[in-house]
């Protein structure tokens, strides 16, 4: 394929996070009669408050699951959950990809727990998950954004496990399948599947998670915007219930709220989550037929049974600076942005096929990918 395709993406953006925008997304018609208001109104809180009731409706999450927002995206929500839960059992963390990895650092560096167990697989591999011991607290990405490579299913977490199940979730939840009962706590952000805006994290706190929060009290200082418990009059450990009826800890941005409601009513409109999911399934597959065409590009996934159909990783038989001549190239023609692999990850491409990129987009992708692939080459 010398000449150029013919046909550009209607919408070029392929970025991981923040991730492309709803179809039809136009700021100008979200309702801004919140703005200028305090967030602890009335209307601020029956918006903040919405945020977490229509995302448990839509998920469809079990009776007692908590829905609430907290700060700094889905790495303040996995941060505030690792702090105010850990320490009363032994902690085995599964990482194989750069966030993962991360867990695992506050873990034994940052909370210096004593009995912790790491798992760490290369970029494209899953580690053993059979090693998991359930009376530990275990801890792990459902899908490694940076890597390509989600969790195939979650038959392999006990239903009667002693510990809990912490699991960051955030470029899979509304594209992907969740067993909610295996998970006791699930983190994600607004700006992955659902297009949303940066700097507020989602935390979803199973039954399980709040008797944890109420029973113990952790060894080490916890800074106000990781607090979720209160002491009662009479000195009980409590959880702090409005955190997860719209009373946030901090000031939330009321543009990100409306624009988040506003994600979620278009999640709806496409059937839900069965909706979000196929239409992610659906781009994925447009790649899985590309790449079984063509011999010089392949998943860095290795098994096709734990291949993100979100943060889809590709590796290409070119050297280094090559993919990144390809990267600049597939930018400069207006194609593909942001579609490099994360940094320190194998040199490849990174397309994010969540639920509101557009198959059609993906599909004409894929021919300019062939064409810059043979710009760069030679």
């Amino acid at each position: 394929m010398s000449n150029k395709p013919a046909v550009k993406p209607a919408c070029p953006n392929f970025s991981s996070g923040p991730c492309a925008k709803r179809p039809g997304h136009d700021v100008s018609r979200l309702d801004l009669s919140v703005l200028g208001r305090s967030h602890r109104s009335a209307l601020g809180k029956q918006v903040l408050g919405a945020c977490c009731s229509e995302t448990a409706r839509i998920l469809g999450l079990p009776e007692g699951y908590r829905v609430g927002i907290v700060p700094a995206s889905d790495t303040g929500a996995m941060e505030m959950a690792m702090w105010s839960l850990l320490g009363p059992r032994g902690v085995d963390v599964f990482a194989w990809e750069s966030f993962g990895k991360t867990w695992v650092e506050d873990a034994t560096e940052q909370l210096q727990l004593e009995n912790v167990n790491s798992y760490v697989a290369d970029y494209g591999e899953l580690p053993d998950l059979g090693k998991a011991d359930f009376a530990n607290d275990v801890i792990f990405t459902w899908n490694g954004t940076t890597s390509g490579v989600k969790v195939p299913d979650g038959d392999w977490i006990a239903d009667d496990r002693q510990g809990l199940t912490i699991c960051d979730a955030t470029s899979a939840i509304f594209a992907m399948e969740l067993p909610w009962e295996k998970l006791d706590v699930i983190t994600y952000s607004w700006q992955k599947v659902l297009g949303g805006e940066a700097a507020h994290g989602m935390l979803i706190l199973g039954p399980r998670a709040v008797e944890r929060l109420e029973s113990h009290v952790p060894g080490w200082p916890m800074p106000k915007i990781f607090r979720l418990t209160k002491t009662d009059k009479a000195g009980n450990v409590k959880l702090n219930e409005g955190i997860f009826e719209g009373s946030t800890i901090n000031t939330p941005s009321m543009l990100c709220a409306v624009d988040y409601l506003d994600a979620l009513q278009w999640c709806e409109s496409v059937g839900g989550v069965p909706g979000m999911i196929a239409r992610s399934q659906a781009s994925f597959k447009a790649i899985e037929d590309f790449v079984a065409r063509h011999a010089w590009i392949d998943f860095l996934a290795s098994d096709p049974a734990t291949r993100s159909n979100t943060s889809v990783c590709l590796t290409l038989d070119l050297p280094a600076d090559r993919v990144k001549k390809l990267v600049a190239l597939l930018g400069e023609e207006g194609v593909a942005h942001d579609v490099g692999a994360y940094r320190a990850a194998p040199a490849g491409l990174r397309i994010w096929c969540g639920s509101t990129v557009e198959t059609s987009d993906v599909q004409a992708l894929l021919p300019w990918i062939e064409w810059g692939y043979k710009q760069v080459r030679s």
